[in-house]
């Protein structure tokens, strides 16, 4: 019985530092939650994020899927773009919840050198291309830039099309 009392205590005690990392960092887990689906519309993308952490979002949202909808400031060679950005520097937890998130089944794509699309910059903690099915190929980043007088954490993940090499010329 003791025995069983101790892993109930500690099963509810490793629960409870989960969930207070969700809370102390929700864009993260939004992020997680929505920005590797295929398919979604910006309302979309808003509500599924806002099913996982509450709303309102608590940070800074970019998105866009041509594909859906035009996206007339879009870089030509991007398909789709989905960005959140939130205070402070997070960088570690953010790549380690992102790469949890694409070796969860189904794995996000395979591992593949940078498209000439993208590139490090400055505050860029993590930069990695995926070969996705459909000859497409998606982007993810994590890094640091400066709001003001602020430092905030973003995260990344853009998709190009198939024909990516013929938009860049």
């Amino acid at each position: 019985m003791r025995s069983a009392v101790i892993k109930t205590a500690t099963l509810l005690a490793c629960v409870a530092f989960g969930s207070a990392a969700v809370a102390r960092e929700p864009a993260i887990t939004a992020f997680n939650a929505a920005c590797f689906n295929k398919g979604y519309s910006d309302e979309r993308i808003a509500q599924t994020m806002e099913a996982a952490i509450g709303a309102p979002l608590s940070f800074e949202l970019t998105f866009w899927d041509k594909t859906l909808a035009p996206a007339p400031n879009a870089p030509a060679v991007l398909e789709r773009r989905c960005k959140v950005s939130f205070a402070g520097d997070h960088t570690s937890d953010a790549i380690a919840a992102l790469r949890k998130q694409m070796a969860t089944p189904p794995v996000f794509g395979k591992p593949i050198a940078l498209p000439a699309t993208h590139q490090t910059r400055a505050g860029t903690a993590l930069i990695e291309a995926r070969e996705l099915l459909v000859g497409r190929i998606a982007v993810v980043e994590v890094g640091t830039q400066t709001q003001g007088n602020a430092v905030e954490t973003y995260m990344i993940v853009d998709r190009l099309p198939e024909n990516w090499r013929e938009r860049l010329k």
